[in-house]
């Protein structure tokens, strides 16, 4: 179910949002969604470049596994 909330935003950035929403031809509305969730998507994944180095690096690959499997183990300590 969507939600309705209200955002406060200056003359100048609803400008710049319609002004995008305008030529993607989409609702403000739609335009803020989209755009925020290619930002949140972006801030929460590796690009595919820094995915190649990740997975490149055999010593951090190493670490991750050895982490991976204490956090199983219930081992260590954990941090929220």
């Amino acid at each position: 179910m969507s939600k309705t909330i209200t955002l406060r935003i200056s003359e100048d950035n609803y400008e710049a949002f319609k002004k995008y929403a305008k030529q993607d031809n989409r609702k403000i509305s739609n335009a803020i969604e989209t755009l925020a969730l290619k930002q949140l998507e972006s801030a929460q994944f590796a690009d595919g470049l820094e995915m190649e180095a990740i997975l490149a690096d055999k010593d951090l690959l190493a670490r991750i596994k050895a982490g991976t499997k204490q956090a199983e183990e219930r081992k260590g300590r954990f941090v929220e």
